[in-house]
């Protein structure tokens, strides 16, 4: 079995549990992943860098991912996009920010709205666990969706990729 097609598999899987949650079951909280588990699994592949918390800055980086996946006409199985989020870029998947150092900020619903619709396409979302820990979060605090994963560190995430092969991408 070639990766891609197993990256198809994936992708129906996906389209499945999307279904599953249109119809009210359950979607299981972000797995966490080692660095090991993310490979990259077709011939383009590129990884956003996210450790801030603008969100200008982040309406761009969905905007660029956007417009990433149209210039492969939409095709998922063309281009894997990583965005690996640390720092300040993990409130954009926080459930809420009350009790965060955010805390009084409201952040734009349709941003989050956006990076879930960019999934369909095949965009992984991979959260810090370094980050929660010294933010004090517990990772429930995570938005529940089937694109978003822990990974131990962003940075190490961001070298690793790097290093199979995944392009870096940083907006700003």
């Amino acid at each position: 079995m070639t990766r891609e097609i197993s990256r198809r598999a994936m992708m129906a899987g996906a389209a499945l549990g999307g279904a599953a949650a249109a119809t009210g079951r359950a979607i299981a909280a972000p797995v966490h992943l080692g660095l090991d588990d993310i490979e990259k699994e077709g011939e383009v592949a590129a990884l956003y860098h996210c450790d801030f918390g603008d969100v200008a800055r982040f309406d761009q980086t969905l905007n660029n991912i956007s417009n990433h996946y149209s210039a492969y006409n939409g095709d998922p199985f063309a281009l894997q996009i990583a965005l690996v989020a640390h720092g300040g870029g993990i409130k954009f998947f926080l459930d809420n920010l009350e009790g965060t150092q955010w805390d009084g900020e409201t952040l734009p619903p349709e941003l989050f709205e956006r990076a879930s619709s960019l999934s369909k396409n095949g965009l992984k979302v991979h959260l810090c666990e370094i980050t929660f820990k010294r933010n004090g979060l517990d990772p429930s605090r995570a938005r529940t969706a089937d694109f978003i994963s822990f990974v131990p560190s962003g940075v190490a995430t961001v070298a690793a990729l790097q290093t199979k092969g995944f392009a870096y991408v940083k907006v700003g």
